[in-house]
């Protein structure tokens, strides 16, 4: 009997795995900090250990340097989940010795299962060398491997139907939460505040993620990696950054109220335009889309991008205010007056004093706004916030 040690501080997720791989015949042991992962690593001597990179005590990372360390485990199978879009991390754990690394929000525990037992199988690999069937997820950024398994039904049934019933509590939670965090004038209280959202939305990622609810998982997933974000730079705390907090979590609810309209099948892909004459904000922007698997066309001129909107349909506009010959908001009137484009989402994209001058009333039919300099998972959250709206509005029930 092989053995797994799954080291994972959401006690429902380590549960639920630990649960999953023990009736397909696997001995399983569980640790719920990276310090007690070490710890049992040395006493239950596993086949293969399945980690997550945000550990308390021990990061996922540092932990896999120990273990790396030891001249028996150099081989050790180590499986890591991640959040998509700490793309540095993830990097630091290939680095460290990675024998796979999974994106949280989209792996099933089939999936999860299926890859341990095909890695077992495999001839022992030097832990730094990168797996042959590790993918680049996004272009540039750290690589996943793709999810293409899917769950048993009545698995997968139950474990979505017990989440769903979770879903207003978790949105009770996160509600009380959401005016303490834009309100508060103490900048403790506010980080507090913002661990405790962090908490319940990295949760959400991971359960929404089990659940094959995608789109759910989707949004948590970039959410949390803001909030990090957010955690870990308080100077980025501000207007345009509160905003985007705000309208996640309003839009959760809406998706918690309808969970699965948004996964029937049938939906064409979502298409993105980005005009700005800034190569660097074009580029950062193209760079969020695709972090947050959205295709993507940008350009740098407003008559192109106009033209374009004659020609095709985009799900979203994200428009530069300020841009040589046609401004952000004579686009987005003229956008309007368009056919396929009465009702398209835009998104302008203005510096930080001018969003706050802004904010209060939009202008030309834009439908947000998000401040210059941007963080490029704001804009993802942003992005995803949007999409799926139109998603859900034009999704048949």
């Amino acid at each position: 009997m092989k053995k797994i040690l799954i080291v994972e501080d959401d006690l429902l997720v380590a549960n639920i795995y630990r649960n999953k791989f023990s009736v397909e015949g696997f001995q399983v042991e569980t640790a719920s900090d990276g310090q007690a992962g070490l710890d049992s690593l040395r006493v239950f001597q596993p086949d293969a250990m399945i980690l997550d990179l945000m550990l308390p005590k021990i990061s996922g990372v540092d932990l896999m340097k120990k273990v790396r360390s030891q001249a028996n485990f150099q081989d050790l199978p180590i499986i890591v989940f991640s959040n998509t879009y700490l793309t540095s991390m993830i990097q630091e754990a290939w680095k460290a010795g990675a024998t796979r690394c999974l994106s949280k929000a989209s792996c099933s525990p089939k999936q999860l299962i299926e890859l341990v037992r095909s890695t077992l199988a495999e001839p022992a690999k030097s832990a730094k060398t990168d797996p042959v069937s590790a993918k680049p997820a996004v272009k540039g950024g750290a690589r996943f491997e793709e999810s293409t398994a899917c769950t048993g039904a009545q698995f997968q049934a139950e474990l979505r139907k017990s989440f769903i019933q979770s879903l207003p509590g978790m949105l009770t939670s996160l509600q009380a939460l959401l005016p303490q965090l834009i309100k508060s004038s103490d900048a403790k209280g506010r980080l507090s505040n913002m661990a405790e959202m962090y908490r319940l939305i990295r949760s959400l990622t991971s359960s929404a993620g089990l659940t094959g609810l995608t789109h759910i998982a989707q949004l948590a997933d970039a959410l949390e990696a803001l909030l990090k974000e957010l955690q870990e730079k308080p100077a980025n705390i501000n207007a345009s950054t509160l905003r985007t907090v705000a309208l996640a979590i309003d839009f959760l609810a809406i998706l918690f109220e309808n969970p699965e309209v948004v996964e029937k099948p049938g939906l064409a892909p979502v298409n993105v335009l980005v005009v700005d004459d800034e190569a660097i904000s074009r580029r950062a922007m193209v760079y969020a889309l695709e972090k947050a698997r959205l295709r993507s066309l940008s350009v740098d001129d407003p008559q192109t991008g106009y033209n374009l909107l004659v020609q095709n349909r985009f799900d979203l506009v994200f428009l530069d205010v300020d841009m040589p010959g046609m401004n952000g908001f004579e686009l987005c009137a003229k956008l309007h007056d368009l056919p396929m484009h009465k009702k398209t989402p835009v998104i302008f994209v203005t510096g930080l004093n001018a969003f706050e001058n802004r904010a209060p009333s939009m202008m030309s039919g834009g439908n947000d706004l998000i401040a210059k300099p941007f963080l490029f998972v704001e804009l993802a959250v942003k992005a995803l916030v949007f999409t799926l709206r139109q998603r859900l509005a034009f999704a048949p029930r």
